[in-house]
């Protein structure tokens, strides 16, 4: 069982157009509506795999009983928490050369009774998991250590944690020492100080997280692969798309890829890659069936080439 706690999930809409040109009126080529949040694309990727999954979220207004409805029909397991505010509604405006732009809402401002009821909920449905995964950012309301307080109330429960955040939630996650952070090359950057320009800075953005309480560190790349970074060592690779679609989710079925890979080593990277490229060959957020994955298009380097340079979008 591997349950995932999205704090702050949507209800997201994608838009395909020709180009995306500001102040223009675009008709748009295709357009569909997923369930959103990290946490819930991970719990979605397993699910389409066959994989037992439990997702945790806070849900109130419409769009909290539409995403309720929009998980039930992926066969996602929900525990969902009632609150007072709606949840959000995104949406991404995707080109078809895969990039994408986001417009992402705030979310609902929780209570401290929201807050805790979440964690609350969380602990109860982790008690029989592999893994936790915590993902995502906070709503307003939810303090900045959130996901480390999370940790901290699991005690001695033998559930491993991953934290897929950014900025101060992810920094805060650290001192919680969890068994697993997936930041992408901004969010190292960020989390670390250091500029990241090369795969040798990955592993040493990677190497200064493991030192502040991180146990593994599974760096996404985007087009460049991803980095994996343990205790025995690091280990990178990467997976050819030949169409990209859409990158919205596919550092999610990544992370989803690699806890049901075994959440170690490099058959675990190598799984991850094939998923969240299979994501990126996706319209939308849809997340990759077993028929997607392609792991002959997956390359496990024999030895990371620390000077090899990033592209300028990861």
């Amino acid at each position: 069982m591997i349950v995932t706690l999205t704090p702050n999930p949507s209800v997201d809409r994608t838009i395909e157009v020709d180009a995306l040109h500001r102040g223009a009126v675009l008709r748009a080529r295709s357009s569909r509506v997923d369930p959103g949040g990290k946490g819930v694309n991970v719990s979605r990727a397993l699910a389409a795999n066959g994989r037992k999954t439990r997702a945790v979220l806070p849900a109130g207004g419409w769009e909290g009983e539409q995403l309720a409805a929009l998980l039930a029909a992926a066969d996602v397991e929900v525990v969902v928490v009632p609150v007072a505010g709606s949840v959000r509604a995104n949406v991404s405006v995707v080109e078809p050369d895969g990039t994408v732009t986001k417009l992402n809402e705030p979310g609902p401002q929780l209570t401290p009774e929201e807050i805790e009821a979440v964690t609350a909920a969380t602990v109860a449905a982790a008690a029989d998991a592999e893994w936790l995964a915590c993902t995502g950012s906070l709503p307003p309301g939810a303090p900045i250590d959130f996901y480390a307080r999370v940790v901290e109330r699991l005690g001695s429960a033998q559930v491993k944690v991953a934290v897929d955040s950014s900025g101060a939630p992810l920094v805060a996650a650290l001192d919680a020492g969890p068994d697993l952070v997936k930041p992408n090359r901004e969010e190292l950057a960020e989390a670390t100080g250091r500029p990241v320009f090369t795969l040798g800075d990955v592993v040493a953005a990677a190497e200064e997280l493991r030192g502040r309480g991180a146990g593994t560190v599974l760096a996404s790349l985007g087009a460049d692969g991803a980095v994996l970074v343990e205790a025995t060592g690091a280990a990178f690779g990467s997976a050819v798309v030949e169409r990209p679609r859409s990158a919205v989710g596919a550092g999610d079925a990544m992370l989803a890829g690699f806890l049901a890979g075994g959440g170690s080593g490099p058959d675990a990277l190598a799984e991850a890659l094939a998923w969240g490229a299979a994501a990126a060959s996706l319209p939308g957020s849809r997340m990759p069936t077993p028929d997607d994955l392609d792991h002959a298009a997956v390359r496990l380097a024999d030895q990371i080439d620390r000077a090899r340079p990033l592209k300028e979008r990861s």
